[in-house]
């Protein structure tokens, strides 16, 4: 190895491991910092009193308890589709898993609108029974409860149980289970004695990742459960930007980081558990084609009703933005979009929320690009004991919330905090995991050989990389790079507190739709998320056509 090249590998490898310590460490360092220390001497009281109230006990439970039981509920209806998935091969299956996918590529602040035009006072549902029964109220009064926050993640979050859990169920060996068969076992034993500790492992890791997800919820728990709910999440919003406590929003934030690391680091353990299956098989030797009219149908069936429960908020909102009112099929909503009625000198037009969007987008696509791809050869290299920590180094931003991240910038940052290029920072710690638990397995299992190959015929190192990796990686990197776009699209939290007023993304914008009365906000609102919507839709398309195999954790 040249001298030029101990050094320049190095660096190259730091940059993202700088990047983490200056736009992650640092701000969360600094809630640290707000939280316990200020004026030169140490400041707990006021964190012993909201300690010792019961409102943050109970924001504690409820926001575990909450979690708790939406993990359930997706477990509830996800497993089924995983096992359908897993066990049987049949026309299209590649396209209703992707059906299937696009809750979760969806932002919240998306799921949130699609829930309201299908089960609001105004949604779909009640307007169609109230025409029917010939009633005055609306029927179902969902809005503002917390069966609707448990459906929305419920909702959001099946995918990752038939993607986790399916995937590794098709990889089972069945001849274990016939092993069993032979000697007595029925269906039901089976399951319980041999199928069931098999799977645990990836059960109990996309559980714990479910329960991650919905026990940082924002935007679905903002929009849908209304001020009579608050999560820890919600709470450290409302303490940052409406009531301006910052130690009480840090000390908040960092009880959440605390527990929210508890989970992140179990989790990275049932998932190395989980990627290493006993007696693993293709799917294509596991999957069993049906061969009755009876078994075929019962499929059809059920993954009909499935679809129809998953896409049928997403359809219903594209649907209410072009029905919205008494004026029959309309694009006035659309085309309001651009208006600006009050002629206000404040006023940002929703169009321009989408230039700013993709703007961010795009950068973000670059920046998590670039360090994902250096993580993830950082990663892919022999294991040592100093090394051994990167990786969940390298996922904490995923197991933190963008919320708590936002309220960072804000304390750390200075007069940086309202730059422009803020914003697209603070996605990338966002996008840069999905991208490296993305490109890692790709690169993981491509052949040294080919290298070593190609280094023998005389190439030097940079041209190896190019002409062998490139090439084979190109597809995952492809796929790692919508991922970041589409995410970047629809973050939330850590935009809300993060983007200035006069360049907002369409989720912002769609949030403040949602929180104004009248209809022509609400048609905004449904109309944006309808843009957004197809924009996320169409990168999950593209993810699934690039995709190699099964490769890649999401």
């Amino acid at each position: 190895m040249t001298t030029a090249r101990r050094i320049a590998l190095p660096l190259l490898y730091a940059l993202p491991l700088v990047f983490l310590a200056v736009f992650f460490l640092y701000p969360l360092a600094r809630i640290l910092q707000v939280s316990f220390y200020a004026d030169g001497r140490w400041m707990l009281d006021s964190v012993g009193r909201l300690t010792g109230s019961r409102y943050f006990w109970r924001l504690i439970w409820f926001t575990t308890w909450q979690a708790v039981a939406s993990t359930a509920l997706t477990l509830t209806v996800g497993l089924p589709l995983a096992y359908l998935f897993a066990r049987y091969d049949f026309r299209g299956k590649s396209v209703v898993r992707a059906l299937t996918t696009i809750p979760f590529v969806m932002p919240t602040v998306v799921v949130a609108a699609a829930f309201t035009a299908l089960l609001g006072r105004t949604g779909l549902i009640n307007v169609l029974l109230q025409q029917l029964l010939d009633l005055e109220q609306p029927p179902i009064a969902l809005l503002g409860t917390i069966w609707i926050i448990l459906l929305a993640h419920a909702f959001f979050n099946v995918s990752v149980i038939i993607r986790a859990v399916g995937g590794f169920w098709s990889n089972l060996n069945p001849s274990l289970e016939e092993a069993a068969a032979v000697l007595g076992a029925n269906r039901a034993r089976l399951f319980w004695e041999v199928t069931l500790p098999l799977l645990w492992p990836s059960i109990a890791a996309a559980s714990l990742l479910v329960f991650l997800f919905c026990f940082t919820s924002f935007g679905v728990v903002l929009i849908l459960g209304g001020a009579r709910f608050a999560t820890l999440e919600v709470e450290i919003y409302r303490q940052a930007v409406s009531l301006f406590d910052l130690p009480a929003a840090a000390w908040l934030s960092l009880v959440q980081m605390i527990l929210t690391f508890i989970m992140m680091t179990l989790y990275t353990r049932l998932q190395a558990r989980a990627s290493l299956p006993l007696e693993s098989r293709s799917q294509a030797r596991t999957a069993v084609t049906l061969r009755t009219p009876m078994a075929r149908l019962f499929l059809a069936l059920t993954l009909g009703m499935a679809l129809l429960l998953l896409l049928a908020p997403l359809i219903t909102l594209a649907w209410r933005s072009i029905t919205l009112g008494d004026n029959g099929v309309t694009l006035a909503y659309y085309r309001a979009l651009a208006d600006n009625p009050r002629q206000s000198a404040f006023f940002v037009p929703p169009i321009v929320a989408v230039r700013n969007s993709l703007l961010f987008a795009a950068a973000t696509t670059l920046l998590s690009l670039l360090l994902g791809i250096i993580s993830a050869y950082l990663l892919a290299r022999p294991r040592t004991r100093r090394t051994a920590w990167l990786e969940p180094i390298f996922l904490l931003p995923l197991g933190t919330s963008a919320v708590t991240l936002g309220l960072g910038y804000i304390l750390a940052m200075g007069p940086w905090r309202t730059a422009l290029w803020l914003t697209p920072v603070a996605h990338t710690l966002i996008a840069a995991p999905f991208v490296v638990r993305t490109f890692l397995p790709a690169l993981r299992s491509l052949d040294p050989r080919l290298r070593e190959s190609a280094a023998v015929l005389g190439a030097p190192p940079l041209r190896v990389w190019l002409e062998v990796d490139v090439p084979i990686l190109f597809r995952a990197a492809l796929v790692a790079a919508t991922f970041a776009f589409t995410i970047s699209l629809g973050e939330f939290g850590a935009s809300l507190l993060v983007t200035r007023p006069d360049t907002p993304t369409m989720p912002v914008i769609i949030y403040r739709a949602l929180s104004r009365p009248g209809q022509l906000n609400y048609g905004q609102a449904l109309a944006m998320s309808t843009v957004l919507m197809i924009v996320a839709g169409l990168s999950l398309i593209l993810i699934e056509r690039f995709r190699i195999g099964d490769i890649g954790e999401f």
